[in-house]
């Protein structure tokens, strides 16, 4: 497992120019694959391995236009209750839950969001996001 990881990519986004997705993954070399294919597809990504520090990085961040979250991460609280308290704080919000050992139990699901199982290809992450993603 990946320790605490904060990344921006690349650059913090004061031009406006790019959407920035918070991406997170609490496997170190998925975060880094994925958030490459993202960053390749036109995002920035905001990374962090725990869902505790994604919602502090989502309350001083209101830039972020979307959420890609595995469900098995470091920390207490799991993608499941973290994409619910994010529906809750920024409803609008497109979240794409992604999970390879958790299958998507639809009380868990917040309204809106969508679960992606793996395996899967980054492409395939990217394609579903950029369907979920209004003109950020």
């Amino acid at each position: 497992m990946a320790s605490q990881i904060e990344t921006t990519y690349p650059h913090d986004n004061a031009s406006g120019d790019r959407p920035v997705i918070l991406l997170v993954e609490d496997e170190a070399l998925t975060i880094m694959d994925l958030g490459d294919v993202l960053e390749d597809g036109g995002y920035d990504t905001v990374q962090c391995a725990s869902a505790e520090r994604a919602l502090s990085i989502l309350q001083a961040r209101p830039d972020i236009c979307g959420l890609v979250t595995d469900v098995e991460l470091s920390g207490r609280v799991n993608g499941f209750e973290l994409a619910t308290s994010v529906a809750q704080a920024r409803p609008n919000l497109p979240i794409l839950i992604v999970s390879g050992r958790a299958a998507p139990d639809p009380e868990r699901m917040p309204e809106g969001a969508q679960f992606i199982a793996r395996p899967c290809a980054g492409e395939d992450i990217l394609a579903r996001l950029k369907g979920l993603m209004p003109t950020c």
